[in-house]
């Protein structure tokens, strides 16, 4: 496992109305027990697209330079956090064959697209990593 070989961090996105309005705006909501997928060095519990802002100071206090990212919705969620890593001054790097579009494209293709874009840094296998 990827995670298991790095510090690592976890976010699970919950439901609450009153923080995100998905339902009000968008009819839907996110799952309100979701659990992570992976085993992590710390989980953190997340409202809305954009991971909190303690994603953020865990790697800063761990003067974390490059974080790799993977996850569930590569066109939203994962780079909601891409942006977010990255105006905290911090290098965030995509693992493409570890990340799975939204139900606007499945693939993932777009989302790594965008990344590309946006930030430059993808690694195409997480094979190339270790």
């Amino acid at each position: 496992m990827l995670a298991s070989g790095f510090l690592s961090a976890a976010t699970v996105e919950r439901h609450d109305e009153q923080k995100v309005p998905f339902f009000r705006q968008l009819g839907w909501k996110p799952g309100s027990v979701d659990n992570s997928l992976v085993r992590a060095d710390r989980e953190f519990i997340k409202y809305g697209y954009g991971p909190p802002p303690e994603v953020i100071d865990f790697f800063q206090d761990w003067e974390i330079d490059r974080v790799l990212v993977c996850g569930i919705q590569a066109d939203t969620c994962v780079l909601a956090a891409g942006f977010a890593l990255f105006d905290a001054g911090l290098q965030p790097t995509l693992v493409a064959d570890t990340v799975v579009g939204s139900s606007l494209d499945r693939s993932g293709k777009l989302g790594v697209n965008l990344w590309r874009h946006h930030f430059g840094q993808v690694i195409e296998k997480h094979s190339d990593i270790l």
